[in-house]
């Protein structure tokens, strides 16, 4: 037994029908989902943590330079001539302002102090790269004063609520506490260190997962193609038994799975062993009903050719009585019975010979054969049996040759022309024509103009023994056999038969290689 491992072709694929896909496609793709959702899970569980973090540590460093700037802008200080609490506005009646809560030791670069008192704005600015003091646009006034209703008064215990906003200076994350003498002071830090952070993580985290679904991708797909490799050999295999004409004949299943895709224990090796064990079955099965089939064949050739020589006796013996005894009328009809079916058993012995060696394959004995004057000659045979039918020809100007065996071919055209003048009434027009195909084939045509044959009998027209109703059956017997020979002749050269049938037209049209 041979092996199969090659891939048949496979029909075209809708690729927005899902259930079309390929199943390691399936595969990949489900893989491939699977892992971008566990980076998105990872990805955003990674996100929280690392945007907690950075706002706690933010927070802490929020609530120190708070409580800094608090404690230090609470406290009356000595007004001094060039400092920069000079300039600081002042209640009326004050001798002294309350110190910027920018100078308080301690405070970094970015931070933002503002002092409100009686929720009017007094002092607002922030620490530069620099060092150095800027204030802030008048623009920010509104955000200052919304933020400054959240204070809680410092030494209180209460932590404030710290709030992100967008101020003219950038993103800010401020909190307010309001002091001693009643100022609310206003503090706060950029987030753009921690947005920055986000932000690099975000990038990364993608450019790792993207680089990880390429990779995961391109080494699953190599493995899962691997993996379901021999399915693809199991699947070639049951693809070529299928296109095996098993219907008739003698039928070899010498194909098998190879035994690296039917090896026992794993889910595709099951299956081609599987596989493996039906083929033996069914190729077991074939080969007995092909013993079968060869016996029958047998045992009908042999009859066919023992029965010969009976009734050619039978035949004999009703010649020589008529010539040589006077019969009474009731034993000359009796007679002419016994001749009359001996000859249409004769014919049905003949039929079944030719079936058998038909199916033995015996070789044909292949000559050059004019279809021109195969169709002329048997014609007029046909018009001297059945005058009462109009017999036409339809013919090429030049003759067709084709390389066949020519009494084969002769027993074709008697039979199909027998058929049209069985099967139609007298007056009947039937017309034969010759002619060649567009892809060059040699075709004969036997068209009646009768009432046609039934649609559920042109489907079993060519099987043995098929006989059409009384409508079509004329006056003449018929051992059903007549159209199976001409398939089985036409078969034999390689050729094939048609059959088109409407009430009015039936034609069967015989294609032969040229």
């Amino acid at each position: 037994m041979s092996t199969l491992a090659g891939a048949v072709p496979r029909p075209r694929r809708r690729w927005t029908d899902p259930n079309a896909w390929h199943l390691r496609t399936k595969l990949v793709l489900a893989t491939m989902l699977l892992l971008v959702a566990i980076c998105s899970v990872v990805g955003s569980v990674l996100y929280a943590s690392m945007d907690g973090f950075l706002t706690q540590q933010l927070d802490t460093q929020l609530y120190q330079a708070s409580h800094r700037a608090a404690q230090f802008g609470s406290v009356p200080q000595p007004s001094v001539p060039g400092s920069s609490t000079s300039g600081a506005a002042q209640n009326p009646g004050e001798t002294t302002p309350r110190p910027d809560p920018l100078e308080a030791r301690g405070q970094g670069a970015g931070t933002l102090n503002a002092r409100l008192r009686d929720n009017i704005l007094d002092v607002a600015g922030f620490i530069s790269q620099d060092g150095q003091r800027v204030a802030l646009r008048n623009s920010d006034a509104a955000v200052l004063v919304s933020v400054a209703q959240t204070a809680v008064p410092s030494g209180s215990g209460a932590q404030p609520v710290p709030v992100d906003k967008n101020l003219s200076v950038g993103h800010y994350r401020l909190v307010a506490v309001q002091t001693a003498t009643g100022d609310i002071i206003v503090t706060g830090l950029p987030l753009a260190a921690k947005d920055s952070t986000l932000a690099s993580l975000v990038l990364t985290t993608v450019i790792v997962s993207l680089g990880g679904l390429l990779f995961i991708g391109l080494v699953g797909t190599y493995v899962i193609r691997k993996t379901l490799k021999p399915l693809d050999q199991v699947s070639s295999v049951a693809a070529k038994v299928a296109q095996l004409p098993l219907d008739a004949g003698e039928v070899a299943l010498a194909m098998r799975v190879p035994p690296s895709a039917a090896h026992p224990g794993t889910e595709v090796g099951n299956v081609g062993n599987a596989l493996n064990r039906m083929l033996d079955n069914v190729s077991g099965a074939l080969q007995s009903r092909q013993e079968s089939e060869m016996k029958v064949r047998q045992f009908v050739a042999d009859a066919s050719h023992e029965l010969r020589t009976p009734l050619t006796a039978i035949r004999g013996y009703t010649d020589m009585l008529k010539m040589t005894e006077q019969l009474s009328p009731q034993g000359s009809e009796s007679l002419g019975r016994v001749e009359t079916q001996s000859l249409r058993m004769s014919r049905l012995v003949e039929d079944l010979l030719t079936l058998a060696r038909l199916d033995e394959g015996q070789p044909l004995k292949l000559a050059p054969v004019d279809l021109t004057q195969l169709v002329v000659e048997t014609v007029s045979d046909q018009k001297v049996i059945a005058p009462d039918h109009q017999w036409r020809l339809d013919l090429p100007d030049d003759p067709i040759e084709v390389k066949a065996d020519g009494a084969r071919l002769h027993q074709v055209m008697v039979n199909l022309l027998s058929n049209a003048r069985k099967h139609t009434d007298p007056g009947t027009t039937i017309t034969t024509g010759v002619s060649r195909s567009a892809t060059g084939e040699a075709v004969i045509t036997v068209t009646d103009t009768g009432p046609g044959v039934p649609p559920d009998l042109q489907k079993k027209v060519f099987s043995r023994f098929t006989r059409a109703d009384k409508a079509r059956t004329g006056t003449e017997g018929s051992t059903g056999l007549g159209l199976s020979i001409v398939q089985a002749i036409v078969d034999a050269h390689g050729g094939s038969v048609e059959l088109t049938s409407r009430p009015g037209r039936t034609e069967f049209a015989v294609y032969l290689p040229a």
